[in-house]
């Protein structure tokens, strides 16, 4: 059995443990809070209250995230950080010269293990497009989407410049986090854009607008593009040859639906013969959020017990949200923002860096 505790008590810090308690050999013994409270497992005074876990779960605000990163590293103990791990870029600095050198810290990333993306990921990296040279993302913000755009393109620590701006415009906003607004009337809502050249040819563009995590009036969109053709959500052209284009989409497998009666689960997304990604929690039911945090748990008492890679390791997110931070910078005085390679660079040595999403690539 592998344990771990979680830092915080919010909406977040409930995901960790509702979805633990589903996952055979993963025990969350409790959360550290403030102030006593009931919870659906038992509230801890501090990291030192209770028997020593395998690894601690941050889920606390920006502003706080570090220090508690700090305390459990102080106490030799193995975290998985919400993102971002700090809020700034002196804060994500002065992060890694305090933990950097422990190699304790994991982020907290999960969108490259969401079952669309993961099978876009299995995809790309079998090759399908060639080499992938632009990523764009409209769908999430900053540090998940640049996570994205680094993921598919295998990119590391180097030099980025970035160039950002902003554009007001009415939109209807009838769903947030706590569920349908009632209210049809449109309001300003604000959309990033920003274009991130990473250098040798690759590029990433940004297009968030407010709240479109939940806004289902935006689409959500992914388009990665390579030398040898494209993805476009859940459809590829490629060149199969000369004179032969082929487009091909993604399919899911979802069962539950007519008279399916298997109930409601995501089995596997194919892309003609090969299966691109399988479900590995078919008995809970999860939503693909939760899918993705299974797997980002389940990775994480892999690597602690030493029988797994890094989930995602703290440099990749310092990455991530210091070029998510430039973005921001960008478009709040309309200047080029170029970031310098970070003390934290030293650790990229190859794409293995990046999360290995353990899909099943080949014919079946």
């Amino acid at each position: 059995m592998t344990s771990f505790v979680v830092v915080g008590a919010a909406w977040r810090a409930e995901m960790f443990w509702r979805i633990a308690a589903e996952i055979p050999g993963l025990e969350c013994l409790g959360a550290v809070v403030r102030s006593p409270r009931d919870l659906a497992v038992p509230a801890l005074t501090s990291l030192d209250d209770g028997p020593r876990p395998d690894f601690v779960v941050t889920a606390v605000p920006w502003d706080v995230n570090p220090s508690v990163v700090r305390a459990a590293v102080e106490r030799g103990l193995p975290v998985l950080a919400e993102t971002p791990p700090a809020p700034d870029a002196d804060g994500l600095r002065s992060l890694w010269a305090d933990v950097g050198a422990s190699g304790l810290v994991q982020v907290a990333e999960q969108y490259l293990m969401v079952p669309a993306h993961a099978a876009r990921l299995a995809a790309v990296r079998a090759g399908v497009i060639g080499t992938p040279t632009q990523v764009q993302v409209s769908s999430t913000h900053m540090y998940h989407a640049i996570s994205m755009m680094r993921g598919f393109m295998a990119i590391g620590y180097g030099p980025v410049t970035v160039r950002a701006t902003r554009t007001t415009a009415p939109l209807v906003d009838p769903l947030t986090r706590d569920g349908w607004t009632g209210d049809d009337e449109p309001k300003p809502a604000t959309t990033t854009f920003g274009v991130l050249d990473f250098g040798d040819g690759r590029s990433g563009l940004y297009d968030f607008t407010d709240n479109q995590w939940h806004n289902q009036l935006r689409f959500r969109r992914l388009l990665v593009r390579g030398t040898h053709g494209e993805l476009r959500d859940d459809e590829v052209v490629r060149l199969l040859g000369p004179e032969t284009i082929a487009r091909t989409p993604i399919v899911r497998r979802q069962t539950g639906y007519d008279l399916d009666l298997d109930g409601y689960n995501t089995d596997h997304l194919t892309f003609g013969d090969r299966v691109l990604f399988r479900n590995p929690f078919p008995g809970p039911r999860f939503n693909d959020e939760e899918i993705a945090i299974a797997t980002l748990l389940t990775r994480m008492a892999d690597w602690v017990r030493g029988e797994g890679s890094p989930p995602y390791p703290l440099a990749s997110g310092l990455q991530d949200h210091l070029l998510a931070l430039a973005a921001e910078e960008a478009a709040d005085t309309d200047r080029t923002v170029v970031t310098s390679r970070e003390a934290w660079a030293q650790e990229w040595a190859a794409p293995s860096d990046l999360p290995d999403d353990g899909v099943i690539a080949g014919s079946e």
